[in-house]
Order: C-alpha cells, then structure tokens, then sequence
C-alpha cells in the first residue's frame, strides 16, 4: 500500500483539532501529521510535521485563515490546504483561493465527504462546498447595495455596535466567542467600506441596516 496522506489540522479550538485527529485515524489511506491552534504557528509547524494536506479554519485568532494559507503555502509550496470552516461568506471563499487553497468545505460535511476531499486534493483537485459555491454565484448576479451582503449575524452584530456594546458584551448576548465576534465586526467593516466602529454605526443608523431579530437578553 502506499504512503497514507499526512494530514495537518488548524483550528483555534482543541475539540475541533481532537475530533478531526479520531476521524483520520478510521482511514487506512490518511495519517495525522500535526497540529496548531492559530495561524501564527501553522507556517512552523508544516515545516516541522512535513503534512501533505493541511485543514484549514478561516476564522483564526490573529491572522486568519487565509494569510495563514499563504505563509504555510511559502514554508512548505509542496502541501496542500483545504479551507475546512464553519463560514462560507463570498470574501472568505475568495480570500481562501487567493491565497491558495485548493479546495474549501464546511464543517458539517460527513466524515467520507471529508476523506475524500482530502483525497481530491492531494491530487491537486478542487473540492468546494455547495453553500460556498452558491455564494460565489449569488455575489455575480447584481451589484449590491449598501449593506444588501451582510448576512443575518453580521446585522444583528451591527445592531448590537449600534447600541453601544463591545465585543465581550456581544458575544454574551449571541451566545458565540469573542473571536467569532471580532471576525462579524471585521466583515462588517470591510463590506461596508468603512475603518471602524464609529463609520459602521453611523452607515447603519443612516441606512436601516441592523437586523429587527437581534436578541434582547
């Protein structure tokens, strides 16, 4: 039989990283390379650990996903990175093909869904989630208008920068981690074309964009 694949997963949260390091372990053909908890690790890692494919979150501590891919891709140009995440707006789709990706799928794919992708991409082949492909399309089809790409969290998250709360206040208030909020806040900012808070705020007081279901706990 030949060499089974070497796998490297990234991901801020260790029960991700357990649970993915138990699934490669029921297939003959894929071995657990390594592992690292952000992206600033990942690129030393992969020169240590030698993986062959590498699992990637988008949404990191730090630098995110995608400038994680790019310095991985420099340390080790060999390997290749599957973007495995729970997100899959059109900017993280995009950002993660930039920076090399090879394929990008969402953490709710089965576990021979999974296999095969990893399979499918050591040989250099693409794999790309119905959702993320769905957003790709869906963002060619009209130039939006301000604030028409925001998702449903992401105007909830802005209705809660509108009244003022920080993101400890609004991760409480979501029931999701300070990191994920950091990562609404910053896509917020960029899909609406803004530096920071204060602009996001006034657009979205301007221009009715907060969500009408944001939670009241």
């Amino acid at each position: 039989m030949s060499n089974p694949i070497r796998v490297m997963v990234v991901d801020d949260h260790a029960m991700v990283r357990s649970g993915l390091r138990l699934f490669l372990e029921g297939y003959d053909d894929l071995e657990f390379a390594g592992e690292a908890e952000n992206g600033e690790q990942a690129a030393a890692i992969a020169a240590a650990c030698r993986p062959d494919v590498i699992l990637m979150d988008m949404v990191l501590p730090g630098i995110d996903g995608a400038e994680a891919t790019r310095r991985v891709l420099q340390t080790r140009p060999e390997a290749r990175v599957l973007a495995l995440t729970s997100f899959h707006e059109k900017d993280l789709v995009e950002g993660a093909f930039r920076a090399g990706a090879t394929g990008y799928l969402l953490k709710n794919v089965s576990a021979d869904e999974l296999a095969q992708a990893i399979r499918e991409a050591h040989r250099g082949k693409p794999t790309l989630a119905a959702e993320a492909a769905s957003a790709l399309i869906e963002s060619t089809r009209n130039e939006p208008g301000l604030g028409a790409d925001l998702t449903e969290r992401e105007r909830e998250t802005l209705g809660l920068m509108v009244e003022g709360l920080s993101n400890g206040q609004i991760a409480r208030r979501l029931s999701i981690s300070e990191s994920t909020v950091k990562f609404h806040v910053s896509s917020v900012l960029g899909k609406l074309g803004v530096d920071n808070r204060v602009q996001a705020v006034r657009l979205a007081t301007e221009h009715g964009l907060t969500s009408k279901h944001a939670p009241n706990r």
